[in-house]
């Protein structure tokens, strides 16, 4: 299954976290072949390289590949330094991490919480100012499973399950994205702030699943999951799609598994005002970024 036709692209800047597998990178194929000029953000440069080389094998578009690791904040605070003032287009917060056992980021942070919430919360608001039409940060329907601990974000009083870890860092995504709205909105800005998922989709975010679970979902990934091409739809759609800001992007069909892209409902805990508000407070203070969104 292919992605679907999309709109010209062409003079316009994708700056995609985690683009050289998976979702990232068939969202950075699709995007280069209309004409983006697609950034690949990555831990890993030799890799990103193979996959740059890999999508202008494929089209015409200008790739380039810049390092970035969301566990290590210093790799965040360099990554936006050395992008100097550039306006772009779209920023694709799309790296993360599922099912780890339990491991510390390179600033003490919960591994889930660390990389997939607080890297790229710092990364959005250091890069805001030079974003000129939306953020998009992928979520996930495991976030209707997460409860939010304020008190103790990092597990470090709570059991560990690696379940419940990645499953908060995903209610705090959509967490995030509704507080940013908020305060773009509150000052005025044209930016727009989006979320979606990919619905039930067999990604290498499953190898951290141990022996067991892993073959049980390589089995299940041949039988009843989607290919990243067809979870890549949200994304591309929350991306280029004329649509209102806060929205939350998954599959339409039953379940929100498959099918093609469509606005979907999210939990009452992740559209909790007050708890984006005070995430978002307790987020700056950890990364120190995100004080203000002022344009």
């Amino acid at each position: 299954m292919s992605t679907p036709e999309l709109a010209s692209q062409a003079g316009r800047t994708f700056v995609i976290t985690g683009a050289n597998s998976g979702l990232g990178l068939v969202t950075a194929r699709a995007l280069a072949a209309v004409g983006a000029r697609v950034v690949l953000a990555v831990r890993d440069p030799a890799r990103g390289r193979a996959a740059a080389a890999d999508i202008e094998h494929r089209t015409t578009a200008e790739v380039e590949v810049r390092r970035l690791d969301l566990a290590d904040l210093a790799s965040v605070r360099r990554f936006a330094t050395d992008w100097g003032e550039r306006p772009f287009d779209v920023l694709i917060n799309n790296a993360g991490v599922a099912h780890a056992p339990r491991q510390r980021t390179a600033d003490g942070f919960e591994l889930h919480i660390g990389t997939n919430h607080l890297g790229h919360f710092a990364l959005t608001c250091l890069l805001l100012p030079r974003v000129t039409d939306r953020v998009v940060t992928v979520a996930s329907n495991a976030h209707r499973r997460g409860s939010l601990d304020l008190t103790d974000l990092s597990f470090d009083r709570r059991v560990y399950r690696p379940q419940a870890a990645y499953a908060q860092s995903k209610l705090a995504n959509l967490l995030f994205t509704l507080e940013l709205q908020r305060r773009l909105n509150a000052e005025g800005s044209r930016v727009r702030a989006l979320a979606a998922h990919p619905g039930a989709v067999a990604t290498n975010l499953n190898r951290r699943l141990g022996p067991v679970m892993s073959l049980v979902a390589a089995t299940a990934g041949r039988l009843v999951l989607s290919s990243d091409e067809a979870g890549a739809w949200p994304l591309l759609f929350a991306a280029v799609q004329d649509l209102p800001g806060g929205g939350y992007v998954g599959p339409g069909g039953l379940g929100e598994r498959y099918g093609a892209p469509a606005l979907v409902g999210r939990s009452a805990a992740a559209s909790d005002p007050r708890l984006a508000r005070e995430l978002w407070r307790l987020s700056a203070e950890l990364t120190e970024a995100g004080l203000s969104t002022r344009r």
